[in-house]
């Protein structure tokens, strides 16, 4: 089920998405976590050859599993597993800290599963990956830790260990 956003939520996510300069303006004053060099593995075969895995922030998910924590204002810093053959009305969004009006109609937007799996049809990619990973875009304060040394390395190794070679990160 999805989460419900109260009056002021609707109104702050809907001005975000729909009045850029109020984003721009929240982002000036926001302070990113900052890291030394890029993390950059270079692509050494054929993409036509590639396993491709998804990860996103968008705060997807099985309806079936439990939705990411909405009341934690820093954030819920775990992921969920959305294995490559799910139905995609088996998928929801649980995430409050953006507009999905779109994504919840359409999951590719944020969860281009369909638009892979045309292009491995057309041979310009190899593989999907069996699982594909969730986390929810919003995580401050204390999570962050998690994240960096936790969660997000858990999702590393479990892509290393499928074969992915390719890691298509998308936002929500």
């Amino acid at each position: 089920m999805a989460e419900k956003q109260s009056f002021g939520e609707r109104l702050v996510t809907k001005a975000f998405s729909r009045f850029p300069l109020i984003a721009e303006m929240w982002a000036k004053k926001f302070e990113a976590q900052r890291v030394e060099g890029i993390p950059w593995t270079p692509l050494i075969k054929e993409l036509s050859r590639c396993k491709i895995g998804i990860v996103t922030t968008a705060g997807l998910h099985l309806k079936k599993q439990q939705p990411f924590d909405m009341v934690d204002h820093d954030g819920d810093p775990t992921f969920r597993e959305v294995p490559r053959n799910a139905l995609r009305s088996e998928i929801t969004i649980t995430h409050k800290y953006y507009d999905h009006t779109d994504a919840d109609k359409d999951i590719n937007i944020v969860f281009p599963i369909d638009r892979l799996l045309e292009m491995k049809e057309r041979g310009e990619i190899g593989e999907l990956a069996e699982f594909h990973y969730s986390f929810m875009g919003h995580i401050l304060g204390r999570h962050l830790k998690t994240l960096i040394e936790e969660t997000g390395p858990d999702v590393a190794r479990k892509l290393k260990s499928a074969g992915v070679d390719v890691a298509l990160l998308t936002p929500g």
